[in-house]
């Protein structure tokens, strides 16, 4: 149909894969506009099929004409996603490239947008391809091995099944990471506040959101609710979350806030411990262990040590917060000076290098590590990929009924076929295209 519409509207035959200068026509044969026209054949084109590409003037009205005229010549509006998911029925992308589109069209940051490139160039299905060829070369192994269970040599006792069991699982991490990274990217960092009271929460907010959002005074126990910011740092997405002083209390009303707080702590997926450089006072609560961290020293400029450069805590202060904090958290155990955050939020004295350090967590700077954009279910996916693979090498280590190691490999595989799209289920494949917000 491409070919006969771009004949109709050009009034010629056009060759393919070359730009074409000249008038699009309407029924009257009259000039709609004077433009580029483009056609591609099958298979050589983005979707996969034959293609049109007109390319005229701005401005509605003209664009609003040569659409209809091109509507009339038996061309139909596309869904959303439609380009797109034609290209993925094709062949021509694999679903983690496709979903890439729209991640790049929705980019809010330059990170995001050269890691979304990555990902829609393939770089992230390649990694998941190539952890696939060493899932199914094991597997091969070990159903050969159990095929052939009755010979005299046992396969099964090859040291090499563990091994290779273990790169897999290794190989999983990397990806992990990575992938997490560029979700982040994607979807922004979820951050909590958290501190006794008084020591700065709601200020630091507010300076980070630019917004008296949350209410301050000098009276504790101020904030009795979780409150949340959305913001952007450098076109990145962050959700910022204030909470209530973490104290014993026996105020109904403040230990709700408090039960509120430490529920939003479980389910970030950072933590600024905020704490008062004279006070060190350290919250009540016991950090998840998976959960990452970052010390936050407030009001330094009230310190009562500092160093002889008048911008930094002295020395003893250090390691006395240092201290403190590594018997706090087991995420604090490997803390340095370079791992603190001083900061006044009452003279912004700090702010800008947490600002950066905001940014780091959220892989602001992934450009220079080759980060690849995913999602919240790719990271779901590997993560089932990965379980099923730690508890195959379980059973190749102990050598436990091998035939179930074969199927949590199997297991692992099903799970990565989810990420790239080799698998039958068109409701799912419904709700990623439908995502989209243009015809692409």
């Amino acid at each position: 149909m491409a070919v006969n519409i771009a004949k109709t509207i050009t009034g010629q035959s056009l060759e393919t894969r070359n730009a074409h200068y000249l008038p699009f026509l309407n029924d009257k044969a009259e000039t709609l506009d004077v433009g580029i026209a483009l056609l591609f054949k099958a298979p050589h084109s983005y979707t996969g099929e034959d293609v049109l590409e007109l390319q005229g003037h701005g401005g509605s009205v003209i664009l609003d004409m040569v659409l209809a005229r091109v509507l009339e010549c038996g061309a139909r509006m596309a869904r959303p996603g439609e380009f797109t998911e034609r290209a993925f029925l094709n062949d021509k992308i694999d679903l983690a490239q496709a979903e890439a589109v729209s991640d790049l069209i929705d980019s809010s940051s330059e990170s995001a947008a050269l890691a979304a490139v990555r990902s829609m160039s393939g770089e992230f299905s390649k990694r998941i391809h190539a952890v696939q060829s060493e899932l199914t070369a094991l597997r091969a192994w070990l159903e050969a091995a159990l095929d052939f269970s009755e010979e005299e040599i046992d396969f099964l006792a090859d040291p090499q099944l563990a091994q290779r069991a273990e790169s897999i699982v290794e190989q999983f991490d990397s990806l992990m990471q990575r992938a997490q990274q560029g979700q982040r990217l994607r979807d922004g960092l979820t951050v909590v506040i958290a501190g006794v009271t008084n020591v700065g929460k709601s200020s630091l907010l507010n300076a980070l959101s630019g917004e008296d959002s949350a209410i301050v005074t000098d009276i504790e126990g101020t904030t009795r609710d979780v409150l949340h910011e959305h913001i952007t740092l450098d076109g990145v997405p962050l959700h910022i979350i204030d909470t209530a002083g973490l104290r014993d209390t026996q105020d109904v009303v403040e230990q709700e806030g408090i039960n509120r707080a430490r529920r939003a702590i479980e389910s970030a997926d950072h933590v600024l411990v905020m704490v008062e450089a004279d006070e060190l006072r350290l919250p009540h609560v016991q950090l998840p262990t998976n959960l990452s961290a970052t010390l936050v020293v407030n009001k330094i400029d009230l310190a009562s040590e500092l160093s002889s450069r008048g911008a930094e805590l002295g020395e003893q202060k250090m390691r006395e917060i240092i201290d403190r904090a590594k018997l706090f958290a087991p995420q604090f155990e490997r803390l340095t000076n370079n791992d603190l955050m001083c900061v006044s939020v009452k003279t912004e004295q700090g702010m800008e290098a947490l600002k950066k350090h905001l940014l780091t967590l959220v892989g602001h700077d992934a450009q220079l590590e080759g980060a690849f954009i995913a999602r919240r279910r790719h990271l779901d996916a590997l993560d089932a990929a990965r379980h099923a693979s730690m508890a195959a090498l379980t059973r190749l280590k102990q050598s436990d009924m091998p035939e179930l190691a074969a199927e949590e490999l199997r297991q692992a595989q099903l799970a990565l076929d989810s990420v790239t799209g080799r698998f039958d289920s068109e409701d799912l494949l419904g709700e990623i295209f439908g995502s989209f917000c243009i015809g692409k």
